[in-house]
Parts: structure tokens; sequence; C-alpha cells
């Protein structure tokens, strides 16, 4: 969401890093931004940490836009507008799930997530 008249950037897609086996991650993190991607018409890709294939690319996600460090917090939730930029916008807390709850919850609520766009079907 853009101020000043600018147009806003629409998103994309949403890729959420996770693993399986993260109470974190899932459900919690992966069946929000599921029914977040499907109430909004946006694309959902879920990177499993587990999953070779998808190990190099949620990799390469988080160390370009992320918290990335060698053994980085999963689950992370990245936007990825039409304009090709992206953004980190969620990381897990390593505190507890309850935490990672409470900051999800407090995200999806804010107005900052209600404002986001989809970008219109290809």
């Amino acid at each position: 969401m853009q101020s000043g008249g600018s147009p806003a950037r629409k998103v994309k897609r949403i890729h959420v890093v996770y693993a399986h086996w993260c109470p974190h991650c899932y459900p919690l993190v992966v069946e929000a931004f599921g029914d977040f991607s499907s109430r909004h018409g946006i694309d959902l890709n879920l990177l499993d940490i587990d999953i070779p294939e998808q190990e190099q690319e949620a990799d390469r996600i988080v160390r370009t836009y992320g918290d990335w460090s060698e053994d980085y917090l999963i689950p992370q939730v990245f936007l990825e507008f039409d304009d090709g930029t992206v953004q980190h916008i969620f990381t897990g807390y390593s505190e507890g799930v309850a935490v990672t709850a409470a900051q999800l919850e407090r995200l999806l609520n804010s107005p900052w997530i209600a404002g986001v766009t989809p970008a219109a079907a290809s």
C-alpha cells in the first residue's frame, strides 16, 4: 500500500517458507496464508525446507529478502509484487508458538494487510 497518490503495487504471489514438522508453520501460518490467498485470489507458493528442490528456492528467498542466518527461523512469509519486487512480511518467533500466533493475528488484522491488492490474473 502506498500513499501520496501513487498507484499501489499489486501482489502476484505469497511465498511461505516452512517445514511440515514445525508447529509455528503448520498448521498455523500455512493455513492462515492459504486462507488469505484463496480469499484474495493470490497465488500461494509453499516452500518446504525438507524437500531439496524447495529448500534451494527457500534459501534463496530468505537469503535475499528475509531474516537470513545459516540456521534461519521459520516460518517466513514474503509478498511478491507485480513489479517483481519481493517484501518480507513475517518471521516466526522463537519465544513460542503462542507468540508467533499472536503476532500473526496482529499482522492479519492490520490495516496494512487489509490494503493488499491482488495482481490481475494472467
